[in-house]
C-alpha cells in the first residue's frame, strides 16, 4: 500500500505555533525559506522572529503563556489513524449474546490502574507550576473526580508557591498543593479515580513527596523522568520580577539573571516581559531509583507511578527494567509533541519518539519481561489522545491475549481544551455576547448548553451550585463524549468488557502500520478461513 508522504519534512519557517509565516506557499523543500527572499518583505518568518527575539522564538508565544497550550506540527508518519476497528457480527463476549441485553449503553468502560478503579480509562494531567493549570484547576480537577478519571498534579506546584512554608529547605507547608488536593476530593466518591502528585528533581529537594503524604494525605506519588514534549526540565514563564528573584532564591534556574541590573532595567523598560524559569534533569540510577521506591512506600505512599519521556529505545528497555525491579505499579510512557506549558516547539516537531512507535517499543520491552517471568507494571500511554477510537485503539493493541498490558491512557491538552473553552463561553454568556449561531442552536445559558446539567443536578441536587461550569465541561467530554464513544465502539466489536479488547480487534491501513506494530493489513486478515467457511 502506498505510504502517506510526510509534508513536513523540511525544517518549518513558518509556524501557528510561533505566529510566524512565509511570504510566500511555495517554500523550499529543504530549507524551508522562500525562494526568493526580499528585503521588504512585512511577514515575520522563523528566521526573521529569531533575529528580533532570539530564544523567545524557541518557544510558543510567549504572550499566550497560561491561557494556551501547544503541540507539534509535524506529520510524524504513522499514528492512530493507520488502524481501523474490526467489526464484528456473530460472537459476544462479556455479555449474553440477545438482542435486548447486548444493547452499546451495557458495556463497561471501566479498568484499574496501579490498584486505581477507574470508570473510564483516562487519566489527566499532568498539571503542574504552568500558569494554565493553576487558572484552570477546579474545572479540572472536580471535572476528573465526576468523571471517575485520575488526576496527576504536576512538578514544581510548591517550588512556584510564593506561600509555601520552607523549613530547613523543606516544604512544610504549600497552600497551591493544599487546595488541589482538596479541589479532587470535593466531589470525588472515594474510590473511582485519584488525585496523584508528581515529583521531579527539584520536588524531591524540597521534600514535596513527604509533605503531601504525610500532611496532605495524599495516598499516590508520581516521579518524573521526562515527558514527550521535551527532554529537558520543565520551563515556565515569570512576569514579575520580584517572583523571579524568589525562585532564584529557592534554587531554581531562572533566565536572564533576575538580580542582574541591567536585566531588571530592561525587564522596566518592556525589552522583554517575562522570565524564564528552568527545572533541572535528572539522572537515574539502577540502585538509587529502586531503593527511592522502597523509601516512598515506608513514607506511606499506597501507590507509586512513575512518568517518563520519550527516550531512545535502549533508555524505554532500561526504564522497564528499573520498573519491574522496583515493582513499581505503573508507568506512563509520553510520546512526542504536545505540551501544556511552554516546551521548545522545535523539541514537540523534531525530537522523542511518536506515540504508535513508542507503544510497540514498549510492548516489546515487557513481552521480554514477561517471558522471563519479570513482573510487569500496569502501563499508560500518553501523547496526543483526544478521543475514544485513540484510546481503544491503543488497549487493543497491548492485548496479546492474556488482557491489555496499556490500562488507560493520559490526556493533558484537551482536557484544557474543555475547561478554557467553557470558561470562556461562560463570560461571554455573561456578556450576553455568545455567538449567534451558537445560542440559536444550544441556548444561551450555560445550564442549557451543558446537556449532562440536568443529570448532574438530579444526582447532586444543592450541591450542584458548588460544581463550576469547567467542571461541567470536563465531565461532558469526558464520560458524555468519550465514555458514550467507547461503549459504542465496544459493542461494534462485540465485546462488552474493556479488558476484552485486543489485537485481533484490530487493522492496519499502511504497510508502516504493519511493520511497526505486527498488526495485518485487510488483505491478510482471515485467509486461512475462507475455504473453510465456504466448504
Amino acid at each position: 500500500m502506498p505510504e502517506r508522504v510526510d509534508k513536513n519534512s523540511a525544517c518549518l519557517n513558518g509556524k501557528s505555533t510561533t505566529g510566524t509565516q512565509t511570504r510566500v506557499r511555495d517554500t523550499s523543500p529543504t530549507s524551508g525559506m522562500c525562494p526568493i527572499c526580499i528585503r521588504d518583505c512585512p511577514f515575520l518568518c522563523e528566521i526573521s522572529l529569531s533575529a528580533f527575539r532570539g530564544r523567545e522564538a524557541l518557544y510558543p508565544d510567549p504572550r499566550q503563556f497560561g491561557y494556551s497550550t501547544a503541540g507539534a506540527l509535524k506529520d510524524f508518519g504513522l499514528d492512530w489513524s493507520h488502524f481501523n476497528i474490526q467489526a464484528s457480527l456473530f460472537k459476544s463476549e462479556g455479555i449474553e449474546a440477545d438482542s435486548d441485553v447486548a444493547l452499546f449503553h451495557n458495556a463497561s468502560t471501566e479498568t484499574e490502574v496501579a490498584g486505581i478503579p477507574l470508570k473510564i480509562p483516562i487519566l489527566t494531567g499532568a498539571f503542574g507550576s504552568t500558569e494554565v493549570a493553576r487558572l484552570n484547576w477546579d474545572g479540572l480537577a472536580i471535572g476528573s473526580a465526576l468523571s471517575g478519571a485520575v488526576i496527576t498534579i504536576g512538578e514544581n506546584v510548591c517550588g512556584m508557591d510564593r506561600e509555601s512554608v520552607i523549613t530547613n529547605g523543606k516544604i512544610t507547608e504549600s497552600k497551591e498543593l493544599r487546595r488541589r488536593v482538596d479541589a479532587f476530593r470535593k466531589f470525588w466518591d472515594g474510590k473511582h479515580g485519584e488525585v496523584v502528585v508528581q515529583t521531579n528533581v527539584e520536588d524531591k529537594r524540597l521534600g514535596v513527596d513527604v509533605y503531601a503524604l504525610s500532611k496532605l494525605e495524599v495516598n499516590v506519588i508520581e516521579r518524573k523522568w521526562g515527558q514527550g514534549a521535551k527532554a529537558i526540565g520543565g520551563e515556565v514563564r515569570i512576569r514579575n520580577v520580584d517572583k523571579a528573584i524568589m525562585l532564584k532564591k529557592r534554587g531554581y534556574i531562572v533566565i536572564p539573571d533576575p538580580e542582574d541590573p541591567t536585566v531588571q532595567q530592561a525587564f522596566k523598560d518592556g525589552v522583554f516581559k517575562s522570565f524564564e524559569r528552568h527545572s533541572r534533569v535528572g539522572f537515574p540510577k539502577q540502585r538509587g531509583f529502586v531503593e527511592d521506591i522502597d523509601w516512598l512506600r515506608e513514607q506511606g505512599a499506597k501507590h507509586v507511578i512513575l512518568k517518563t519521556g520519550a527516550y531512545r529505545p535502549s533508555a524505554v528497555a532500561f526504564t522497564m527494567k528499573l520498573a519491574s525491579e522496583a515493582k513499581i505499579e505503573a508507568v506512563t510512557f509520553d510520546g512526542a509533541g504536545g505540551g501544556t506549558g511552554m516546551s521548545p516547539v522545535p523539541m514537540m516537531d523534531e525530537m522523542s519518539i511518536p506515540t504508535v512507535y513508542l507503544e510497540s517499543i514498549v510492548l516489546k520491552c515487557a513481552k521480554i519481561l514477561k517471558k522471563k517471568g519479570k513482573f510487569v507494571p500496569d502501563l499508560i500511554m500518553a501523547g496526543g489522545f483526544i478521543c475514544e477510537t485513540q484510546i481503544l485503539k491503543s488497549i487493543a493493541l497491548s492485548n496479546f491475549g492474556n488482557g491489555p498490558l496499556v490500562k488507560a491512557v493520559l490526556m493533558g491538552r484537551s482536557p484544557l481544551t474543555a475547561v478554557m473553552k467553557a470558561n470562556y463561553f461562560k463570560q461571554l454568556s455573561d456578556e450576553g455576547k455568545l455567538p449567534r449561531a451558537f445560542a440559536g442552536k444550544y441556548g444561551e445559558t450555560p445550564d442549557k448548553f451543558y446537556i449532562t446539567a440536568p443529570k448532574l443536578k438530579e444526582k447532586y441536587g444543592e450541591r450542584f451550585k458548588e460544581i463550576p461550569w469547567e467542571a461541567t465541561a470536563l465531565h461532558t467530554y469526558l464520560s458524555d463524549r468519550v465514555g458514550v464513544g467507547l461503549r459504542q465502539l465496544l459493542a461494534g466489536v462485540r465485546r462488552w468488557k474493556l479488558h476484552l479488547v485486543s489485537r485481533n480487534d484490530l487493522m492496519a491501513l499502511t504497510d508502516r502500520a504493519t511493520k511497526v506494530t505486527g498488526i495485518p493489513l485487510p488483505e491478510d486478515i482471515d485467509q486461512e478461513s475462507f475455504e473453510r467457511i465456504l466448504e
